[in-house]
């Protein structure tokens, strides 16, 4: 826990007394016991005058409009584009975090941008969005924001994609998910051991998650696996995982395998190479999982999205860009008739792989 004055402190959800003297964060499972003007592992919530206070509300690390490729997702609105933003801190501690600057900062200053939930609603429609995203760093830990900006969101007609790593408590994670229409979830490997090395945390509550999301929402997700080479990429945990996700989740939950890239903690660690993907995607299909694709690297069949009954191409993509898009008005496959899994519109959207930086604030 950490010493530091509160930037805009904001009443936050989730908390209890543990004492006269400290208060429990209940967000997540490391359920922070603070003394007045402490911060939590996360280092954005905060106790404050006996009470447990967000010090991000509002305040963001930047807005870009992306491809929902790109977050990623392959069969929500395929083409569209997203209106993402995040905050600071995060509540894992991976030390192969590839957003380091944004999720380990302590800089509050470096939050310039600002936006009111009924703003970012508003600028998602001025900019033709189909959604907005939370993301760069995990949107759980600034829960009461997303929460607002979801309301404001749905009230508009606007979705809303949370990419996270499933690190919450039961309770928050009702509430949470409740406001979702998407969510990619990172499974960061498949053994408690590299959870609790690699990421401070535990495997355990991001399969519960998982668990929750399939059977007890409506919100569509996709997993996204950061291959690390000799960390969590061997043939055995690969299968392991991918044999959990059919028995647990279902064959149709896509699943995206990713390159790694040294960076934080990890800068000793190489590069991941395409065949691990390659092989990571085969051992998925082997093992029953209908949608498998690969991220960073170049891999046409990586791309692909197949009718899982008839082998047909629905959608090919060239990284973020669609090339082909053959799924019926009402998401089809226009040869069997078998409806793909996922949120589809009537047609595909045509944003490409661009990256629009905007400002909201004032």
């Amino acid at each position: 826990m950490t010493g530091g004055e509160a930037g805009a402190a904001y009443p936050a959800r989730y908390w209890h007394r543990v004492d006269d003297e400290r208060i429990q964060c209940d967000l997540c499972p490391r359920e922070c016991r603070l003394h007045d003007g402490q911060r939590g592992f996360c280092f954005v919530r905060m106790a404050s005058e006996g009470r447990l206070v967000l010090t991000t509300y509002g305040r963001s690390s930047g807005f870009c409009i992306d491809p929902i490729e790109k977050k990623p997702l392959a069969h929500f609105y395929p083409g569209t584009s997203v209106l993402s933003f995040g905050t600071a801190g995060c509540n894992l501690g991976c030390r192969f975090c590839q957003n380091w600057d944004i999720t380990k900062s302590r800089e509050m200053d470096r939050l310039m941008d600002q936006a009111a939930p009924e703003q970012l609603a508003t600028a998602a429609l001025d900019h033709g969005c189909r959604s907005v995203a939370f993301t760069y760093n995990d949107p759980v830990i600034f829960a009461e924001y997303a929460l607002d900006v979801a309301q404001a969101c749905r009230s508009r007609g606007v979705a809303t994609v949370a990419v996270t790593a499933g690190y919450v408590n039961p309770g928050a994670r009702e509430d949470f998910f409740a406001g979702m229409d998407a969510a990619n979830v990172d499974l960061k490997g498949f053994t408690e051991e590299f959870y609790v090395r690699q990421t401070g945390a535990h495997l355990a509550t991001v399969l519960d998650t998982l668990t929750y999301l399939k059977h007890e929402t409506d919100v569509w997700f996709e997993l996204t696996t950061l291959l690390i080479p000799g960390h969590n990429d061997s043939d055995a945990e690969i299968t392991a995982m991918c044999r959990w996700i059919r028995e647990e989740l279902g064959p149709d939950v896509p699943q995206h395998f990713s390159a790694f890239h040294p960076d934080h903690r990890m800068r000793d660690v190489d590069r991941t190479p395409a065949q691990t993907l390659v092989r990571a995607r085969r051992i998925a299909l082997d093992e029953g999982l209908h949608f498998v694709y690969t991220g960073n690297v170049v891999n046409r069949d990586g791309e692909v999205t197949a009718c899982p009954t008839c082998g047909t191409r629905l959608i090919e993509r060239d990284w973020y860009d669609l090339v082909a898009y053959r799924l019926t008005a009402d998401g089809r496959c226009p040869g069997c008739r078998t409806r793909l899994p996922g949120r589809f519109g009537p047609t595909a959207g045509n944003f490409g792989r661009k990256r629009i930086p905007v400002r909201l604030g004032s």
